[in-house]
């Protein structure tokens, strides 16, 4: 993705949701950089295709509709996840992908996200589940 598209989707934020608080719109702006970043580092192929009405965000991988949904274990509110198998079928996504995004090196093991799948039943909601090392641009599939 191209820094002006990234700049015109940062702007629709601005635009479309004005009647969020500041600090909702930045929560959205870290979404929209979290889902770009991702982007650049698994397959710059996929093409956004709704971010900004729902934390799932509706992508295209490969002409399949995908919704992802970036967590952060450290800032992250509980999750619903009826809700968003529910949201899943209501936007005919075939698959919803959990990431787990990570800023620092090493600031959580992969014990930490195993227990919080367990803990959470993420693996019975998510298709694919992620670690996403959000500096170090890696990604790692852990289910």
């Amino acid at each position: 993705m191209e820094l002006a598209v990234f700049q015109e989707l940062t702007e629709q934020i601005t635009l479309e949701c004005f009647f969020m608080t500041d600090a909702q719109q930045e929560e959205k702006v870290i979404q929209l950089i979290d889902l770009y970043h991702f982007i650049e580092c698994y397959d710059h192929k996929i093409i956004i295709l709704n971010y900004l009405h729902h934390s799932i965000n509706i992508i295209e991988d490969h002409g399949i509709r995908k919704g992802i949904l970036f967590y952060d274990l450290k800032h992250s509110a509980p999750l619903d996840l009826n809700a968003n198998e529910d949201f899943k079928r209501k936007n005919n996504l075939k698959e919803l992908w959990f990431v787990f995004v990570e800023e620092d090196t090493g600031s959580s093991s992969n014990r930490n996200y195993t227990d919080f799948i367990s803990e959470n039943s993420i693996d019975i909601y998510y298709d694919r589940i992620f670690k996403f090392s959000f500096f170090q641009s890696i990604i790692h599939l852990l289910s």
